[in-house]
């Protein structure tokens, strides 16, 4: 089982930056991927991006160039870099693992979330 715990949302002007975190605990060596989600008021939770075992990212096309993924295997921890944030990045975000598929198509344990807020 793995326990994923986000660290990092705050409320932001436009224009501002954020790093959120995530710490996994329990059987972390299980993880194929693990990846941040975002799920605003009314809207149905999407996938922000995503980073497999080996490194390889995949990052939705509405935050590519804005956010970046990352990793930190030793201290597992998972990071989102956030900059040039925008009012519709405003949501509850999301720490997730897969432990059974390399795209985090499946996931298997979710954290609790923190939320981002982006206004002036």
């Amino acid at each position: 089982q793995v326990h994923l715990v986000e660290s990092g949302g705050d409320s932001v002007q436009p224009g501002g930056s954020l790093r959120l975190s995530c710490a996994a605990a329990g059987y972390t060596d299980s993880m194929h991927c693990m990846g941040w989600f975002r799920q605003a008021p009314g809207k149905k939770r999407e996938a922000v991006a995503t980073i497999d075992s080996d490194g390889s990212t995949s990052v939705a096309d509405s935050v590519k160039g804005r956010f970046t993924i990352s990793q930190d295997n030793a201290k597992n921890s998972l990071y989102l870099q956030m900059n040039s944030l925008k009012p519709e990045d405003t949501a509850m975000y999301y720490c997730a693992a897969s432990t059974r598929d390399y795209e985090c198509n499946t996931i298997d344990a979710w954290g609790q979330g923190t939320l981002v807020t982006v206004s002036s």
